[in-house]
């Protein structure tokens, strides 16, 4: 473990509603860390956004919380209410079609899966909350590439090495391109056995109350169990699912 990093978020643990301002020599005088050491880690936080220098007077400087951990707290608070929000209409979705739903969001570079409801087929999946997953393999964290702006997409499909977890994985950067393409066209995602052999997976963009894409509402199940008049049967009710979702983030469709 870095130690430096751990002192560093020690000291944000020192601010409390009592103590919203602190000067150098309080935090030195609280800690075992000598003080060219504690104005250090107040200068890296600072630059950071963490921490805020308030200047009362030249003998009086002081630091207070920054602007950056508010930033923070309403990305973690939107993706609770994003769950909060999501897990009934996943749970009612579950009911009518008995597979696995998924929530996933973007997480820089990479998909995240942040909620999960179990079906009670007996062949089952292991996926867990939390894990992640490349952009461009499977339908939710693809559907959730293609919503991206084209110059975002662009610049990370140039960064990207594309490497085959199954035999179906898409691995040539203009097949993904026209993929991504398609999705936007269709409004949903579909792959086929790209991160486990036997499998299909079938995705619809959640929308929040400025009309962004932020999640992808993703069915998984065995492909056997996805026949073509029961896969239009879980697109219909995953899309309606997903536009429930939506509408009660605030997301008022005006076509």
């Amino acid at each position: 473990m870095n130690q430096s990093i751990i002192n560093a978020l020690n000291l944000l643990d020192l601010f409390t509603g009592d103590q919203h301002e602190l000067s150098l020599s309080d935090i030195h005088k609280v800690t075992d860390m000598s003080k060219p050491t504690v104005y250090r880690l107040l200068a890296s936080l600072e630059f950071c956004g963490f921490l805020i220098k308030v200047k009362h007077s030249d003998q009086d400087i002081r630091y207070r919380l920054g602007l950056k951990l508010l930033e923070l707290g309403n990305i973690v608070s939107e993706r609770l209410e994003l769950r909060r929000v999501a897990l009934p209409h996943m749970e009612k979705l579950r009911d009518e079609i008995n597979e696995i739903v998924h929530l996933v969001i973007i997480n820089g570079d990479q998909a995240t899966y942040i909620e999960k409801v179990e079906s009670s087929q007996p062949i089952r999946l292991y996926t867990r909350i939390g894990r992640g997953s490349p952009l461009y393999i499977g339908s939710g964290p693809r559907l959730l590439f293609a919503y991206m702006s084209r110059e975002t997409r662009e610049n990370l499909i140039q960064k990207m090495k594309l490497y085959p977890l199954t035999n179906n994985t898409i691995t040539d950067k203009t097949e993904l391109r026209t993929e991504l393409e398609n999705i936007r066209r269709q409004g949903y995602a579909i792959s086929y056995g790209e991160q486990n052999m036997g499998t299909t997976g079938i995705s619809f963009p959640v929308k929040d109350f400025t009309g962004e894409v932020v999640a992808a509402l993703t069915i998984n199940g065995p492909s056997s169990f996805f026949e073509p008049g029961r896969e239009s049967f879980i697109r219909e009710k995953s899309k309606g699912a997903a536009d429930h979702i939506s509408q009660d983030l605030g997301y008022k469709n005006q076509e």
